[in-house]
């Protein structure tokens, strides 16, 4: 079952609501998506953390809904 892109932006402002959001869904099979995501609670977060936070906000739905997850990430400026 695959997932909307609307839902992984709904997740995802759900815990960052100040990110910018911006989901592409790469192979037209709405399972395959990238997403850029650029928040303030970023700031002094390594890479791995930004991401882990992330899937972190995606409950569990990664490997299963979503099949796969292209993820940049940035902290926003203050």
């Amino acid at each position: 079952m695959a997932m909307p892109a609307a839902e992984i932006e709904r997740l995802i402002l759900a815990a960052f609501p100040d990110a910018r959001v911006e989901i592409k869904d790469l192979a037209g099979d709405g399972d395959h998506y990238s997403a850029t995501v650029v928040s303030s609670a970023f700031r002094g977060k390594s890479r791995v953390q930004q991401h882990q936070m992330v899937y972190g906000a995606l409950k569990g739905q990664m490997g299963g809904a979503l099949h796969a997850l292209a993820l940049q990430t940035a902290a926003a400026p203050e």
